[in-house]
């Protein structure tokens, strides 16, 4: 299966704004006389005329600063930008919020942050206020709290988590109503898999109007082989978003399907089907743990990259003996990873509680503390906050 590109959300957009340097400044040609030579200097022998190159520096200075603060910035970097974020409005993304698994079958390094925080994901920055931090943190322990006895039980992480989860899918839900509208040209509710094509391959720097003529007239598409093997990835999803009766035109729920499989149980099957097929080396369409964690993650060259391999290793090891094989036969049937990967599956929700509960729970009583979630916040919110245990009392 072929990984299709998307907008990494863990890519930060940096917009560039322009700033005048010197704001006070007037412009060099409005300077008052009184700021350049009078008669009197320059004829003075005793003045020297390199007294003038500082000065005419310093207002050469001004100028081009004036003049690069004016232009536009980054002009590339911007229809780079724009252009990312046209395609990935078609594009089904890479990464799923709230879903145990990538696209490409690797491990959401994010999940637990994902399920924790919600649509507030993005909240807790490195370079933030810790105190603030700290006190959205604890204002978020209140509220996973539901009995109030300061302590964070199994079943309320899981009521929170499936709450969490919602939130994620309702963000879904609106992002693709505006993505559904970008291509649907004619506004009737229905979009064809020519239509989608079109929007597709114009995303990709193609003539939208060259495309559609090309595809009206049955005429050869001229494309990449890179380009050509994504589009008959995404014409099979397409094929599978369509429920019964198939017309091969999507509607904005069958859409939702196409662009977040995880969310419809024919696509979340579909899903699974294809993550088998890419790491079964048997062809026994189940997955034993040495294929679960033979996918490579790239050559070793050096020590510091056998660690990240063994690292890697291990976590998928664990998810596998752990969480995905629920029988611990050491075999993973598509069902058993179906089951996994649903994000609104209860009794995954409930183990995953306790999973996140166990690793911070230092004084072992299968609850979480205050202490305990801001020591750990690294694992909740991907932000180390420190002074957690002389700032508790503080936040609470």
């Amino acid at each position: 299966m072929t990984a299709i590109k998307g907008v990494n959300k863990h890519q930060e957009e940096v917009v560039l704004v322009p700033t005048r340097c010197f704001p006070d400044q007037p412009p060099a040609h409005t300077l008052e006389p009184s700021h350049a030579p009078g008669p009197a200097a320059m004829a003075s022998k005793q003045a020297p005329l390199c007294g003038l190159a500082p000065r005419c520096l310093w207002l050469l200075g001004v100028v081009l600063l004036v003049d690069v603060s004016a232009r536009p910035a980054n002009h590339s970097s911007a229809r780079e930008r724009a252009a990312n974020r046209e395609q990935n409005e078609i594009l089904p993304p890479d990464h799923l919020n709230g879903v145990k698994l990538e696209m490409d079958g690797h491990l959401n390094k994010d999940f637990h942050q994902e399920v924790f925080l919600g649509k507030d994901v993005d909240g807790f920055e490195e370079d933030a206020e810790p105190r603030r931090s700290r006190r959205k943190l604890m204002v978020i322990f209140s509220k996973v709290d539901v009995n109030t006895d300061r302590r964070i039980s199994a079943k309320e992480m899981q009521r929170w988590i499936m709450e969490k989860t919602a939130e994620h899918f309702q963000e879904a839900v609106k992002e693709n109503r505006v993505h559904f509208r970008a291509v649907d040209p004619d506004g009737d509710g229905r979009v064809s898999w020519d239509e989608y094509k079109v929007k597709f391959l114009a995303s990709k720097g193609h003539d939208e109007r060259e495309v559609a003529d090309a595809i009206r007239n049955n005429a050869e598409l001229k494309v990449d082989e890179e380009t050509q093997e994504v589009l008959e990835n995404l014409k099979d999803r397409w094929y599978q978003a369509d429920n019964p009766p198939a017309d091969l035109l999507l509607t904005e729920d069958e859409f939702l399907s196409f662009l977040h499989p995880e969310h419809s149980r024919g696509m979340l099957k579909f899903m699974v089907k294809e993550i088998v097929r890419d790491l079964d080396q048997d062809g026994d369409k189940q997955l034993s743990l040495p294929e679960f964690v033979s996918l490579p993650v790239g050559t070793v060259e050096n020590q510091q990259g056998q660690d990240v391999d063994d690292s890697w290793v291990r976590d998928r090891r664990k998810e596998f003996e752990e969480l995905i094989d629920s029988n611990h036969d050491g075999i993973v049937t598509p069902e058993e990873l179906e089951n996994y990967m649903d994000p609104m599956n209860e009794f995954n929700a409930l183990n995953e509680a306790k999973q996140m509960i166990a690793i911070a729970d230092e004084n072992q009583n299968h609850h979480l503390e205050p202490e305990e979630v801001l020591k750990y916040s690294e694992f909740f919110t991907g932000s180390k906050l420190m002074d957690y245990a002389r700032s508790v009392h503080e936040e609470f």
